[in-house]
């Protein structure tokens, strides 16, 4: 038998080349990787099916690509689910176990949580282009399981920050990247839908936690109620330790944590800038349910202003509450309706158009005068954010290689973490100096405008013209 007649060798499925090259050519996607190679099948070989072509062409679909999606789901229902429901814990804190302690003081437990959410992607995106995946997302989910339990015991506040703060913060930074960039291996074509799906589970999160802590804490009280969420969590980080998986083995890509040479892509660093500037406008409307408020607490990137405002216009607390779950079960329908459309006219695109209209909603929400008018800006609000915490992972997994995506968006992930975390002081401070919401609402809806031009420069940089689907 010929050269050009063999058939392709293990060793050649695993990525080595024990065969000569021939005029045409054939590829084998196994499992995690696959390699591209020149042969010819003989005609009496000819009931064999042609196997793909490349090793970054995704499967867009299949059992284990969407058990990959539901799994990621689970782990974003744990991770920004959980952790925006703060404010109920702020708001419980303050009432009941550090009755002493200022308000601004408990704050920041939850504001290192929600840092730490963001700021650990550094180091977990190059762990996964290594190979480190599963046994830093398992020891990540003992560590979120076993600091939520631990929560119900703490009944002083340095004990609450290590375990609330650091804990729950880091391994939900340990988290959230690898996941996500586990997906974006499995979908190319449909990574909008894919990634926006499991976007989902924040959103429902950030509605289940909050409504389950309000009727439970007066059932069985608050000791009892954390040991449920942890119960939760259990449940559904073990779940997602069971399907998630990575599609491509690990290459080991040259240079450290931090990749200075990405930032030469003139796209990538607008595109990272103009995250920092959204981000620094974006958690001022929306970000987790509060009860209980006071000017103190502002300081907080995890407190909201839109509850604020609803009890400044004279809505009672109860059902300022529940201002937020509207806009978090909007967000529902945004994320899903955002995806499908960036599938059609691109990621980019897709998070212009909303992210603009996150903008617009945030300078008009001091302006309402009732009820009626607060929660149709809530809707719209909460509607139009899901789209940008959706999909801003996919351009960034674009603009590079995909052996470096998980470098790539974790360093895009810890920068524009810095502006999520500065973004509610500084609007804090603006509403301080001038007792009121307008000149927040202008300062973040003009750092959220401002981002969405940035993010039309980044797509003509990327493509060289004006317009296109990116």
């Amino acid at each position: 038998m010929s050269d050009s007649e063999k058939l392709p060798t293990k060793e050649s499925l695993q990525g080595i080349d024990s065969a000569p090259k021939s005029k045409h050519i054939l590829s084998c996607d196994r499992r995690q990787t696959g390699v591209a190679f020149d042969q010819e099948i003989p005609n009496e070989q000819a009931f064999h099916q042609k196997l793909q072509t490349h090793l970054s062409e995704a499967p867009d679909g299949g059992m284990r690509a969407w058990l990959a999606v539901f799994a990621t789901a689970l782990v974003t229902f744990s991770t920004f689910g959980f952790s925006t429901s703060w404010g109920v814990f702020q708001a419980y804190y303050e009432e009941n176990l550090l009755l002493h302690t200022p308000p601004s003081t408990i704050a920041w437990i939850g504001s290192t949580q929600y840092a730490l959410a963001y700021l650990p992607s550094l180091a977990t995106g190059r762990l996964f282009d290594l190979g480190y995946f599963k046994i830093p997302v398992f020891a990540a989910s003992c560590v979120l399981v076993a600091c939520t339990f631990l929560i119900a015991e703490c009944t002083q506040f340095w004990q609450l920050f290590l375990t609330q703060g650091v804990g729950l913060g880091m391994s939900c930074g340990f988290l959230f990247s690898p996941a996500i960039v586990s997906v974006s291996q499995w979908f190319s074509k449909r990574r909008g839908l894919a990634l926006s799906t499991t976007a989902l589970g924040a959103a429902l999160g950030s509605i289940v936690f909050p409504v389950a802590a309000q009727k439970l804490i007066p059932l069985i009280g608050f000791r009892w109620t954390v040991r449920v969420f942890g119960l939760i969590l259990m449940a559904t980080m073990g779940t997602a330790n069971i399907f998630l998986n990575r599609r491509l083995q690990p290459v080991n890509v040259r240079g450290g944590l931090f990749n200075l040479k990405a930032f030469r892509n003139k796209a990538y660093f607008t595109y990272c800038v103009s995250g920092i500037m959204i981000l620094l406008g974006l958690y001022t409307g929306t970000t987790s349910a509060l009860v209980i408020v006071t000017p103190d607490i502002l300081v907080s990137p995890e407190l909201t202003y839109l509850s604020v405002s609803a009890v400044a216009i004279g809505v009672s607390k109860d059902f300022s509450f529940y201002m937020i779950a509207i806009a978090n079960a909007a967000s529902l329908f945004g994320r899903v309706i955002s995806g499908l459309l960036a599938d059609k006219i691109g990621a980019l695109n897709t998070m212009a158009v909303f992210t603009a209209m996150t903008g617009i909603t945030t300078i008009a929400w001091p302006f309402a005068k009732d009820k009626s008018q607060l929660i149709t800006i809530a809707a719209i609000h909460g509607f139009s954010i899901g789209a940008y915490i959706s999909l801003y992972s996919v351009p960034a997994v674009a603009m590079g290689k995909m052996e470096d995506a998980g470098r790539r968006v974790g360093m895009f992930m810890s920068l524009i973490g810095l502006g999520g975390i500065a973004g509610p002081p500084i609007s804090g401070a603006i509403r301080t100096a001038t007792g009121g919401f307008v000149d927040a609402g202008y300062y973040s809806g003009g750092c959220i405008i401002f981002g969405v031009a940035l993010l039309l420069v980044a797509r003509y940089l990327h493509l060289g013209r004006l317009w296109g689907k990116f």
